[in-house]
């Protein structure tokens, strides 16, 4: 299998799993720990840093660019899959969830309720299945070029 193929492969499923523990451990319902979602970011960047730094002695900068974000977008096919799966099947009430501890953040914010319902309908397009996830695999994406295109020029003046 291509180390680009693997790799990618591995960023999917490490973010799907990172996901999976933050449902089945009711840390998302927990805003104290909603810091630990981030994870994936650091996770996602030290793999595209480890599969770069091994391409790089055989591979051009645009290559490598192209490897970062081939590996992320195929990252990101997994991720938008496990996001759909896990906020249908696994959290059917992910969402809920979520918008019941808006609720009582902003109360215990001082908003008013009709300030808190105009939040909570600001939100609500985003709050959907098929929007999380695609924000998932666009932000996949996005760090992916982000962080090739400086991990390129680095690695390739080493």
């Amino acid at each position: 299998m291509p180390i680009t193929v693997r790799s990618g492969v591995i960023l999917g499923l490490s973010v799907a799993a990172w996901s999976f523990i933050m449902g089945f451990t009711g840390w998302y319902k927990q805003p104290s720990l909603w810091i630990l979602a981030w994870l994936v970011v650091p996770m996602q960047i030290g793999i595209l840093l480890w599969t770069l730094r091994d391409l790089a002695p055989t591979t051009g900068y645009g290559r490598q660019v192209w490897n970062g974000v081939s590996i992320s977008l195929l990252g990101s096919m997994i991720i938008y899959a496990a996001s759909i799966l896990s906020t249908t099947m696994l959290f059917p009430h992910y969402f809920q969830d979520l918008e019941t501890l808006g609720r009582q953040i902003m109360a215990k914010q001082g908003l008013s309720p009709a300030q808190i319902e105009a939040a909570v309908r600001a939100q609500a397009p985003m709050q959907t299945p098929r929007a999380s996830a695609m924000a998932g695999a666009i932000g996949t994406v996005v760090t992916g070029f982000l962080t090739s295109v400086v991990a390129a020029g680095w690695l390739r003046k080493k």
